[in-house]
């Protein structure tokens, strides 16, 4: 199945995009912006006539007209029929996105033993999906091994397709920058991989690579309600985080915001001491080492609660100076509930009050993700939504 000619960006998110895009704009970027600013009141309400769009978004009739015109005739837009009216007059003609009409392949490259994809709609609902497992004989595939496994289960994936692809995108761990390449991804034996150029390469299609984390962020505030400036912790294998402020994703000045796993927390070692990894964060919140320290905890004829409020505190301290200096609402977490919500998640919450100013941050709050573990996969369906429509 090959993609449709879909006009709009398909560059991916940049530094300080607003996701949602709620006013008009200069001349020179008004034909995009206002395109997206219909598409995206359609996408997030649905069902609405030319003169609700034109209310809705602040545009024009004529302007809503000649864009709904074009988005007819590409396909991207229907006509549902006319509204029910008892009020004389020819009833209006009611529209929406046509959410049958393309697919979105997403890829998950997060998970310590599997890379995982799904085929969605323009919803997020997953249509089919396929996983390969990274062992071989006994070992996990790294460098050019990882990367054929990647094709592979790409391959699967646009064959399982049903309607014409909008686009691929693809959470990964690491340093990724914006043209998708990934700088660095330690546990997969990839340095200065440009992967989003090989697989469009490679399908034909058009492709957004990002960081895991980030994607996440994206799949909560799009699927998740969650707020506009957000920090999204996901733990796993390790530590990472996806951060947006007013609405727009952070990136940082190396493409490296976010990545406070490898971050020192406390002064265990004192005030002097130089960057030590048994003192970053990931050694008390990454799951393996929770794991661990839950298993020596249980074999001890211990109770477990400590091993978990002690990363909870760990977290906190980590937290802390980002929350005071971006003055953040939420914080999100994504991982096994089971180790996260419950002593960890209480902990983490002690902590950022004790250390934060209580009347700048007294609504913060803490919770786990909405979205299970498809959180990537479904982040991934938002970098293409908004790389490609401008939706999100």
């Amino acid at each position: 199945m090959t993609t449709t000619e879909v006009q709009g960006s398909t560059g991916g998110l940049g530094p300080g995009r607003i996701l949602r895009p709620r006013a008009k704009v200069l001349p020179e970027h008004a034909r995009s912006h206002n395109r997206s600013l219909v598409l995206q009141t359609l996408y997030r309400s649905g069902e609405r006539s030319r003169a609700d769009l034109a209310r809705e978004t602040g545009l024009t009739r004529v302007t809503v007209s000649d864009l709904v015109a074009e988005l007819l005739a590409e396909g991207l837009v229907i006509e549902l029929g006319q509204r029910e009216s008892a009020r004389p007059g020819k009833p209006a003609v009611l529209l929406d996105i046509n959410r049958s009409a393309h697919q979105i392949v997403g890829v998950d490259l997060s998970d310590h033993d599997r890379f995982r994809g799904a085929v969605m709609d323009l919803d997020g609902a997953i249509i089919a999906s396929a996983e390969v497992m990274l062992e071989d004989d006994g070992r996990s595939a790294t460098g050019d091994d990882a990367l054929a496994k990647v094709d592979w289960l790409v391959e699967r994936l646009v064959a399982a397709s049903t309607a014409p692809i909008l686009g691929m995108g693809v959470g990964s761990p690491g340093v990724v920058d914006l043209s998708g390449t990934i700088l660095t991804a330690p546990n997969l034996g990839w340095t200065d991989l440009a992967l989003q150029r090989h697989l469009a390469d490679r399908t034909g299609l058009p492709v957004v690579v990002a960081n895991d984390a980030n994607a996440a962020a994206l799949a909560e505030h799009t699927y998740g309600g969650a707020a506009g400036d957000m920090m999204l912790i996901r733990v796993g294998h390790g530590i990472g985080a996806g951060l947006l402020v007013a609405g727009a994703l952070v990136y940082g000045s190396h493409f490296a915001a976010g990545e406070i796993g490898q971050v020192m927390v406390g002064t265990d070692l004192g005030l002097e001491t130089t960057y030590n990894r048994d003192q970053v964060l990931e050694h008390w919140l990454s799951v393996p080492q929770l794991q661990r320290g839950i298993h020596e905890a249980h074999a001890a004829g211990q109770d477990a609660t400590p091993v978990l409020r002690e990363a909870g505190q760990r977290l906190g301290i980590a937290l802390a100076p980002v929350v005071g200096a971006l003055n953040l609402s939420e914080i999100v977490l994504a991982g096994p509930t089971e180790l996260l919500d419950g002593p960890l998640a209480e902990a983490t919450v002690h902590t950022l009050r004790n250390r934060t100013m209580a009347e700048n941050h007294a609504d913060l709050s803490v919770r786990m993700t909405t979205q299970g573990q498809d959180i990537v996969l479904r982040g991934a369906a938002v970098l293409v939504l908004s790389g490609r429509l401008g939706v999100s």
